[in-house]
């Protein structure tokens, strides 16, 4: 992977970086009017805690600008540098998306931006992730145990379709850091204290349940 051109690996890591820290979450509920929204619910910037503000259209904007940077990433350096610099650029979207320098370092879990990225690199793997947080959210009612599963499963879609080794790297750099950020969410779901998706919040499980 890092055997590419120095000039394709920094326009790969800056220009994927830059694009996925933009917090479309913070500018999206400003420009609506609804305050910060990381001074609500958990203080994540991301789709899920955008949705406390009462506002489904600004999560749903959220939701889809933070996957579609990180595809605007993967696409542009793709097209440019090749296949290699799709997925470091898409792994540095991510990053950005994690630790924005505009929000000193502090952002989102990034689930939605791991999806917008293998929705471009490989568009049935992203299908198939897709899939999986919807079949597991259908079954077990509770978006971070859905979102996990599908984070676990892509490595073993890229596996079992024997996608290219920069791919793979990509989804396991991104997968460790995922479930890293959900540290909290894990501790809740093996405490079967995990809110469930519609379902009534505790005012001790809010603040930190968003993903």
């Amino acid at each position: 992977m890092f055997g590419m051109p120095v000039v394709a690996l920094a326009a790969a890591l800056v220009g994927g970086y830059l694009l996925g820290s933009i917090p479309f979450g913070v500018l999206i509920t400003r420009f609506a009017g609804v305050g910060d929204v990381r001074a609500i619910g958990s203080g994540n910037i991301g789709a899920t805690n955008v949705l406390r503000t009462g506002r489904k259209d600004l999560a749903l904007a959220t939701l889809v600008c933070d996957a579609g940077k990180a595809m605007v990433a993967v696409a542009v350096l793709r097209a440019v540098y090749g296949e290699d610099a799709g997925a470091v650029a898409g792994a540095a979207a991510f990053m950005g998306h994690l630790f924005p320098v505009w929000l000193g370092f502090k952002g989102g879990k990034g689930v939605a931006t791991f999806f917008g990225v293998f929705l471009v690199i490989d568009w049935p793997i992203g299908l198939m992730a897709g899939a999986t947080w919807i079949a597991s959210a259908a079954i077990w009612r509770i978006s971070s145990q859905a979102a996990l599963t599908a984070v676990a499963l892509t490595p073993l879609y890229l596996l079992a379709l024997s996608q290219p080794k920069a791919f793979l790297v990509a989804a396991l750099f991104m997968g460790v850091l995922i479930y890293y950020r959900h540290i909290p969410n894990i501790q809740r779901l093996l405490k079967h204290e995990e809110p469930r998706i519609g379902g009534a919040k505790t005012a001790a499980a809010d603040p930190a349940s968003a993903n």
